[in-house]
């Protein structure tokens, strides 16, 4: 009787702990991203209360070597999942070759940015991070 009962007990255990080692360390790309709140409090280095383009492309730089798990340089569609969407992803692939290196995540980066600046003061507030082009921006720096 407790032979099956501590194997399941086992298995059980086992099974949560993967779960937890899974979600552990990273947001996952199916998590919502950061308010714009957060998203100033995280990435706002001079704590001016607004993003600069350069506050937005050292995070985004960030994660683009964090999401780089082969550190080929480049990223494809499978390492992006959650940060772009494959129209996106397109864009940002201007070669066509399936895979977008830093460069090329960069450029689709100040694109994003500029495209969200909508007060062209080159800075981004949290009215301008909560709307759709804001909360691009947000998905290529988290």
């Amino acid at each position: 009787m407790f032979k099956p009962l501590t194997l399941f007990a086992g298995v059980l255990l086992l099974f949560g702990a993967m779960v937890v080692i899974s979600r552990t360390g990273r947001a996952q790309a199916d998590d919502p991203p950061p308010s714009p709140q957060e998203a100033l409090a995280a990435y706002d280095t001079d704590k001016d209360g607004t993003l600069d383009e350069n506050e937005v492309k050292a995070a985004a730089g960030a994660l683009f070597d964090k999401l780089d798990a082969d550190k080929d340089g480049t990223l494809d569609e499978k390492e992006l999942h959650g940060h772009m969407t494959a129209a996106h992803f397109a864009e940002a692939d201007p070669d066509h070759d399936k895979t977008v290196s830093r460069d090329e995540y960069m450029v689709f980066v100040t694109k994003a940015f500029r495209a969200a600046n909508r007060d062209g003061d080159r800075t981004l507030d949290a009215n301008e991070l909560a709307t759709p082009a804001g909360r691009r921006v947000i998905l290529l720096m988290q």
